[in-house]
């Protein structure tokens, strides 16, 4: 039963984050905001993960009750969504509040995924997190007439995520809050070189969640064509999530990260060169399966061999990547669209790759 609602819980969230990814910045481009204004808004989420971890350095607890109260807050602000989408000023609001949310909600139920599955089965669970992030990219394709049907999905999901959260953590004695230890003091220097490389990697990554399926379409591919695009690309991101066990056995995990960042400069170098090439596109969607799902376990793994406060240590994780790097990111991807965007994403992953030849 907990295996079935940690990969439901997957599986919800992530049709949200792909609701919120493939489909809200050609909504918002369909109501006339500029590229700025996206990646301004687009900034705005990441930017509270990072901050979100640095008040439960010292401040607070990530404890059930707060995780509850941050799936309520979740919920709350994609309601607000609705009355606030037209106007640039006020729809960053819930934005904020929605970024607050889910830098705590993934975090929670992810530590004990791994804790609980290992890391040669984290994969297996985690893999219907792509499922639903490629099945809403299909479905919405053609269900999107209007921004209040993706608002729709994105809510209805949100609910679910909720209700699966609440059943994975609902009278489970593993998950009581855990005293720390003298010896659990949280150090980001005792890997720096490691935090620089995860900032780095999803800077390249504002060119790609925010602007993809902008900047396909730009190029005369279809919004139906790029949403199977983006199915491909999970589909890709599935396989490996499922066969990665041996890997992660037998090759250093170190090793792995520099591999999946290289495929990622490749992938950006791709899209670059030849942007308006369907059988390109594919081709370099197909390299998802290292650049995220290798790289996503592999960096959670070697985390967790550095640090004792895993919850706090994936919290800093997501805040520092898909935060402090996305909330960059975003904003750069804003400023910079246009025929280069994929040249500079490469330029930065290889920033992120130069990173990890460095041990301190």
């Amino acid at each position: 039963m907990i295996l079935f609602s940690i990969s439901s819980f997957f599986f919800f969230y992530f049709t949200v984050v792909g609701v919120y990814v493939i489909f809200m910045p050609k909504i918002l481009q369909n109501l006339n905001y500029t590229s700025l204004q996206i990646g301004i808004i687009f900034a705005i989420a990441p930017l509270m993960r990072f901050i979100i971890p640095f008040l439960f350095l010292k401040l607070i607890k990530l404890t059930r009750n707060v995780f509850y109260i941050a799936l309520l807050i979740s919920i709350f602000s994609v309601s607000l969504f609705y009355v606030s989408i037209e106007n640039f000023y006020l729809f960053a609001i819930p934005n904020l509040i929605f970024g607050g949310s889910l830098g705590l909600i993934l975090p929670y139920i992810e530590t004990y995924a791994m804790e609980h599955l290992k890391k040669e089965r984290f994969g297996r669970s985690r893999l219907f997190g792509s499922i639903g992030f490629m099945l809403i990219g299909i479905v919405l394709a053609k269900h999107l007439e209007n921004y209040e049907n993706g608002l729709h999905f994105l809510l209805g999901g949100i609910v679910l995520c909720a209700i699966f959260g609440i059943l994975v953590t609902q009278n489970n004695p593993t998950l009581k809050a855990e005293a720390p230890k003298e010896d659990d003091i949280f150090l980001l220097s005792k890997a720096k070189y490691f935090w620089v490389s995860m900032f780095f990697m999803q800077v390249s990554f504002g060119a790609f969640y925010n602007f993809f399926t902008i900047y396909e379409t730009d190029h005369g591919i279809s919004l139906e064509i790029v949403s199977y695009l983006w199915a491909f690309g999970v589909i890709c991101e599935i396989a490996l999530f499922y066969f990665q066990a041996p890997f992660l056995r037998n090759i250093n995990l170190l090793s792995l990260m520099k591999i999946a960042v290289t495929m990622t400069i490749i992938r950006w170098l791709m899209l670059f060169c030849f942007p308006d090439t369907l059988f390109v596109s594919f081709a370099s969607q197909s390299l998802h399966a290292f650049s995220f799902a290798l790289h996503h376990t592999a960096a959670i793994s070697f985390l967790y061999t550095l640090y004792a406060n895993k919850k706090l240590a994936t919290q800093f994780y997501y805040g520092f990547s898909f935060g402090l790097g996305g909330f960059v990111g975003a904003l750069l991807a804003g400023y910079f669209y246009g025929p280069y965007l994929y040249l500079y994403a490469s330029i930065v992953a290889g920033l992120s790759l130069w990173a990890l030849f460095f041990k301190k």
